[in-house]
């Protein structure tokens, strides 16, 4: 059972840990907030909020048109395979793109769309992130499916749910309490180093889970 929580923490602080929409709106709510040290957990809980819904709906569609063990070994490959793809991308984001360190220059014209109340944004700004989407539909789906998240084992679920959430939290608040507290910049180099640690284990994962789905199916 623990495996679960560790699996579904680490996966997610993977995803948060990269560069995105929901980290620039928590850097930028840090700074203009009045009690900025907070803004990463009332997003986080926005975030988690939505997703809570989400992973009701996901079990609730599977339960209804994914009866079918093969549809379900299908959707579980594809989504090691873009497993791979992601972590295959971070590692080459690391070294083409350039990462800004200075995080006290996040403006309003780094966010897009909604700038407002951190619990809202951490619904509306991961709404209306396309990766996001991506990522639920199809990795977050085959990882349920994997590890049998369902109605039917509820202690399972609470794991999954929780490690999922405390993983976006990890990151997200105390990047919050950093910045409003007077942190000006990461170390570039750590964070390089960290994110190359993520895309790796995107994609030794990703195998893990493709080669379980082939020799141990559903």
């Amino acid at each position: 059972m623990i495996e679960i929580f560790f699996i579904s923490f680490v996966v997610a602080l993977t995803g948060a840990l990269s560069p995105g929409p929901v980290l620039t709106f928590t850097i930028y709510r840090s700074l203009k907030s009045k009690k900025g040290y907070l803004a990463g957990l009332f997003i986080s809980l926005g975030h988690a909020t939505l997703e809570f819904a989400l992973i009701v709906a996901l079990l609730l569609g599977a339960s209804i048109f994914f009866q079918d063990p093969f549809v379900l070994s299908i959707i579980g490959i594809v989504g090691s395979i873009l497993l791979i793809i992601f972590g295959i991308f971070v590692i080459k984001d690391v070294y083409s793109n350039p990462i800004d360190s200075n995080l006290k220059e996040t403006n309003e014209n780094d966010v897009k769309g909604f700038k407002g109340n951190s619990f809202l944004g951490g619904i509306i700004v991961s709404l209306s992130n396309p990766y996001w989407t991506l990522w639920w539909a199809v990795i977050g789906l085959s990882l349920m499916i994997t590890y049998k998240i369902s109605f039917q084992e509820p202690f399972s679920l609470i794991l999954f749910y929780l490690g999922h959430e405390l993983g976006d939290l990890a990151w997200f608040w105390p990047i919050s309490i950093f910045v409003y507290f007077g942190g000006k910049s990461l170390n570039v180099k750590f964070y390089k180093w960290i994110l190359v640690f993520c895309g790796i284990f995107m994609i030794g994962f990703g195998i893990y889970l493709g080669f379980n789905l082939i020799f141990n199916p559903l």
